[in-house]
């Protein structure tokens, strides 16, 4: 379903502006990141919802708006998701395994929250539904691939966590095109990866253990080869790393996040 774009007098008229190439001002596209439930932050008194600073400087490097998205009433957030022009779903903690057909949690499995689990589910599947286009990070490339029907490992060993690794990117893939090299240093923190893809995935990028690093939509269930442009379901990338850890420093990987504000102003 092609996505509609809300109308230019809809979007702010005075503030998050960025200018183009050609010299003109228009304004950033906005960019939803919904937030992550926290226990507890240094700065606060109480429980909060947050982000990764570094995920929200990278997207407003790119020439986004960030925009923080209270995680709850999953009902409502395809209705919520109006406001936005692209949508990055973020790393954070575990599924709850259930939601992937596996009954028991292995000991390692943190921060399961049901509502969490279900607002990025609904986010997906509007993202999927309507063309909106979205990267997904770590965690956000699992929820991708549970509501498209895959499954999860729910624990590596040995896992991905304070690891700067190298990832073969598959060529002629989107991802090859968006970080104009076959060869990616990841930034890893991760305990979990796909087992095996949902519907309509395929595998763009690996590190050396093997483990899917990166994943995107083909133009069919038929064809097995990723095609460099945007899928059926719109502009889709996902990375099992997190970019935005060495985006300030590394081009490549603050390309991922200039590609996806780029297809948030198509």
């Amino acid at each position: 379903m092609p996505r509609e774009t809300r109308p230019a007098e809809t979007r702010p008229a005075e503030t998050g502006f960025g200018e183009t190439r050609s010299g003109e001002t228009r304004p950033r596209p906005i960019i939803v990141i919904p937030s992550r439930f926290a226990a507890t932050t240094s700065a606060l008194r109480y429980a909060a919802v947050v982000t990764a600073r570094a995920l929200a400087d990278a997207v407003y490097r790119a020439g986004g708006e960030p925009f923080l998205m209270h995680p709850v009433d999953a009902g409502e957030a395809a209705a919520r998701l109006a406001v936005a022009d692209g949508l990055l779903l973020p790393g954070g903690g575990d599924i709850a395994p259930s939601a992937y057909g596996e009954s028991l949690p292995h000991d390692t499995v943190y921060d399961v929250d049901a509502e969490q689990d279900a607002f990025d589910f609904a986010a997906a599947r509007h993202a999927l539904d309507t063309g909106l286009p979205t990267l997904a990070i770590c965690r956000g490339l699992q929820v991708v691939n549970v509501v498209l029907g895959g499954r999860l490992n729910q624990h590596m060993e040995p896992d991905h966590r304070h690891v700067v690794h190298p990832v073969r990117v598959r060529p002629g893939s989107l991802l090859a095109e968006v970080a104009g090299t076959e060869k990616v240093a990841a930034s890893c923190y991760h305990h979990q990866c796909a087992s095996t893809l949902g519907d309509g995935l395929v595998a763009t990028a690996y590190a050396e253990d093997g483990t899917v690093e990166a994943a995107e939509l083909r133009l069919s269930n038929e064809q097995a080869e990723p095609t460099g442009s945007a899928g059926p379901y719109g502009w889709f990338l996902g990375v099992q790393w997190h970019p935005e850890d060495t985006a300030a420093t590394d081009p490549v990987n603050q390309r991922i996040f200039d590609a996806l504000v780029a297809a948030a102003r198509g």
